[in-house]
């Protein structure tokens, strides 16, 4: 089997081949060499996302890989009617076995079988951020080439759409979700030689605003040899302020909330 790594956190990898049928995931502690095969939800899906969390209670995180953890898959399909439905499942720590499928909260706030979402909607390839209990995996529309957010409650098992801090085409691919170092939800946004930041979080209403927080100018901190080149997000550090940036000089550690770009890989 081609393993590719879905997702990685609270010392686990999280390793999946889409190739086989039934599909299946492994979680592997790199610590230790341990490893775990887990089968799939028995549901063909068209597009799908997956994590891996720590299952113990009260947990610092910082010596956890060889105790329970749980695995979330969140599976996209389209019914006999056209519709492109969402569903979640959390494997069960004790033996591996799969939940129901978890409801989702139609537009009126009431809940449903699935998340119903526009019919070209796919999970993007990138792992998700954990905020607050909770899960986000970044979406994207075909049609369009615009971004949402889809939310894994841990704490409801249930799944909610966010809407992308900006709207319109040309920002599929530019931009990344982060778990930023105060604990709400950011979304990094790279335009030319701009990064752009928001950040979302509860307000004492329940009302979760995004708030433009930073404005970087990339040209100031990277050695860009070719600015017509395209400079791409690939990934950030949770419960941080750094992400990862491709240059055409390599890849580059940058400090969004110092303002510092380290090392060339």
């Amino acid at each position: 089997m081609n393993y590719a790594a879905w997702d990685c956190r609270h010392g686990r990898v999280l390793l999946g081949d889409d190739n086989p049928v039934p599909m299946a995931l492994v979680v592997w502690d790199p610590m230790t060499g341990c490893r775990r095969e887990m089968k799939l939800p028995d549901v063909v899906y068209n597009n799908y996302g997956a994590a891996v969390l720590c299952a113990a209670t009260g947990c610092d995180h910082r010596a956890c890989h060889a105790g329970p953890f749980q695995v979330v898959f969140v599976g996209l399909n389209m019914t006999e009617e056209g519709e492109c439905v969402s569903h979640a499942w959390l494997s069960l720590p004790e033996t591996g076995d799969w939940s129901k499928p978890c409801p989702g909260f139609d537009q009126w706030g009431e809940t449903c079988p699935g998340l119903t979402l526009a019919a070209d909607a796919f999970i993007e390839p990138m792992p998700p951020v954990l905020v607050e209990e909770a899960l986000h995996f970044m979406l994207q529309y075909d049609d369009d080439d615009s971004v949402a957010i889809l939310k894994y409650d841990l704490s409801s098992n249930s799944l909610t759409l966010i809407d992308a801090p900006i709207m319109g085409s040309d920002i599929a691919g530019a931009t990344i979700l982060m778990a930023m170092s105060d604990g709400s939800l950011g979304y990094a946004l790279v335009d030319g030689l701009i990064l752009y930041l928001w950040s979302r979080q509860m307000d004492s209403g329940r009302v979760a605003p995004w708030s433009p927080c930073t404005i970087i100018d990339l040209g100031k901190l990277l050695p860009i040899q070719n600015p017509k080149k395209r400079l791409r997000l690939v990934g950030s550090v949770e419960a941080s302020d750094i992400v990862f940036m491709t240059t055409d000089l390599g890849i580059y550690e940058i400090n969004t909330g110092g303002k510092r770009a380290f090392g060339r890989g």
